[in-house]
């Protein structure tokens, strides 16, 4: 899930949360994998509906960041260049790098060493897969074609499938365009494509990794956000119409987690549009103008929003330590829970490391370098990103 988006436009307090949440439904996600949060003491008290909504709803939360980040990426865009046929390529590309390159290549370089020291959790020997195929597919941006060909990758490298979804998407992106320019025709594609989600989940059902972590479905994802960004900026949702945008769209997204089993009953592959539509409502109804201020008590959710993306590519670490611990300690289930309150502090405290020392850093030396802004310049436009996705998928 490329994550990145965070630093793509100016911060905006509700979509960091929102972000936030995404990102905690994904970390809960793999440590529930592993010491599943309904067999603790909790199944005991809260219904098992509800443990399950916190535990397994990881790949929901990614196409809630896909939208997002279209939304943030498409944004910047148009504040920076007043139209999406006036996308300067040069400063675009450069960006995106800056933001993802850094973390990627370290994660790489970690990950490799880990493979090769043999530690546990983090050796690649599934049937036909190796570190060579592992990186070359990570850095070509096709590990999710990859995972669909050969299987499941360990779940440090599992992570990066859906950065090779959304950078291929803005490989493509602002090439596309140019090329189409015309508003309407650029919208009609797009709305296709949002409204392909569906389909082309459905068209996968014979491969269920490839189902999962396929181009299309996602950028169907990606493209609702885009979408969302172009209707913002022609209309602003009067107060009234954007709280009713608020309660739709957040109780379209608790609906999915919840009801999950009942909305496949009745809509199959179509819940994923029920998802996605939902997220670009409160997206919508969350932009400046039409949403109060957030509550204070949110805080801590949206500084996990905006580090989303060092948090994502480095959240495996943390659980595979936990896990480690677990085991070692004897794998008592019924106290499993305990397990998932230093999880979510050590998860953002390493990305707070990660992005305070080495991630910003790099990404404001390489826009000096190749963008020729002063270094004060470079700095104040650094932290007017950190509040976007970007750390995307940006």
């Amino acid at each position: 899930m490329d994550l990145s988006s965070a630093h793509a436009g100016g911060r905006n307090p509700g979509i960091d949360a929102l972000r936030g949440a995404s990102i905690l439904m994904v970390v809960l996600h793999h440590l529930a994998l592993r010491i599943p949060l309904r067999d603790t003491a909790l199944g005991d008290i809260l219904p098992r509906r509800v443990l399950d909504a916190l535990s397994y709803n990881g790949y929901e939360a990614v196409f809630v960041f896909f939208v997002v980040s279209g939304f943030l990426i498409a944004s910047h865009s148009l504040r920076r260049w007043g139209s999406l046929s006036s996308i300067d390529l040069r400063a675009f590309y450069v960006r995106r790098a800056a933001r993802i390159l850094p973390c990627l290549l370290l994660l790489l370089a970690v990950l490799s060493a880990l493979h090769l020291a043999g530690v546990p959790f983090y050796v690649i020997d599934g049937k036909g897969q190796s570190l060579g195929g592992a990186l070359f597919s990570a850095l070509g941006l096709h590990l999710n074609w990859y995972e669909g060909r050969t299987g499941w990758l360990p779940g440090g490298w599992d992570v990066l499938w859906s950065l090779s979804i959304e950078e291929v998407f803005y490989l493509g992106f602002p090439l596309a365009c140019l090329l189409v320019r015309g508003r309407t025709l650029l919208t009609v594609l797009l709305a296709l494509s949002a409204l392909s989600l569906p389909l082309t989940r459905a068209a996968l059902a014979g491969n269920e990794i490839w189902q999962e972590k396929a181009y299309l479905p996602g950028m169907a994802a990606i493209a609702t956000g885009v979408l969302t960004a172009l209707l913002v900026e022609r209309w602003q949702a009067p107060r009234r119409t954007a709280r009713l945008l608020r309660l739709a769209g957040g109780l379209g997204l608790l609906a999915v987690p919840l009801c999950g089993r009942e909305l496949w009953a009745s809509f199959g592959n179509g819940y994923m549009l029920v998802l996605t539509g939902s997220a670009a409502m409160l997206i919508a109804g969350l932009q400046p103008g039409g949403a109060g201020a957030p509550m204070r008590a949110l805080g801590w959710l949206r500084a996990f929003g905006r580090l989303s993306y060092e948090i994502y590519l480095t959240h495996m670490f943390v659980v595979f330590a936990l896990v480690a611990l677990y085991r070692h300690g004897g794998s008592d289930v019924r106290s499993g829970f305990w397990w998932y309150l230093p999880l979510l502090a050590l998860c953002w405290a390493l990305g707070a490391l990660v992005a305070r020392f080495y991630s910003d850093p790099c990404d404001r030396a390489m826009r000096r370098r190749w963008l020729g802004l002063p270094k004060a310049d470079a700095h104040g436009l650094q932290a007017m990103a950190a509040g976007a996705v970007s750390r995307d998928r940006g």
